[in-house]
């Protein structure tokens, strides 16, 4: 199971709507489960829940490093009520107006705190903090492609966490974009 691959973010995605209650197609999901994991202090406490567990046999993750990254991203996702497609949630959470940092949601300190977290459990308490300022609504994919390769626990080569981290400045600044 390499770690971000379209397969393994298209299964998490697809356990995350699992979870999620949707009256619309009567599809009770199981708010329980949620509960518990938004409870989980640390990727470890996560580890423990079942619904994590189910999520590591339909990836198929097998090596500490995935086990720990898909559990970090059980994690990560249990505060995500809604999946808002389109957006890049650091675009979505950075600055109105560059000229004017007070319209960011998640202010540039706590932005580059984000940046700095290197450990599983400084990646679990950062991204949820981002979710939560970005009241629960963000889009899911680009959110679990990041938080997949971002911690710099068990890696060897930090070239994909780097390049996702360069990506996410770009968005929170809007750089590129006229």
């Amino acid at each position: 199971m390499p770690i971000g691959d379209k397969a393994t973010v298209r299964k998490v995605v697809d356990w995350w709507h699992g979870l999620q209650p949707d009256p619309e197609k009567k599809q009770p999901g199981d708010r329980a489960a949620l509960a518990r994991l938004r409870r989980c202090a640390s990727v470890t406490e996560a580890l423990f829940e079942p619904e994590t567990q189910l999520l590591l046999r339909r990836c198929g993750g097998q090596r500490d490093v995935e086990l720990a990254r898909l559990a970090l991203v059980a994690g990560v996702l249990a505060h995500v009520r809604k999946d808002r497609v389109g957006k890049h949630p650091a675009r979505q959470v950075g600055p109105a107006d560059i000229n004017d940092v007070a319209t960011a949601l998640c202010k540039p300190l706590r932005f580059r705190r984000l940046l700095d977290a290197t450990s599983y459990d400084e990646c679990l308490r950062g991204f949820r903090r981002l979710v939560m300022l970005a009241d629960g609504a963000v889009n899911v994919e680009e959110l679990v492609k990041a938080v997949m390769a971002w911690p710099r626990e068990d890696t060897r080569d930090d070239r994909d966490a780097d390049r996702v981290r360069r990506n996410w400045v770009y968005a929170y600044w809007n750089a590129g974009v006229s």
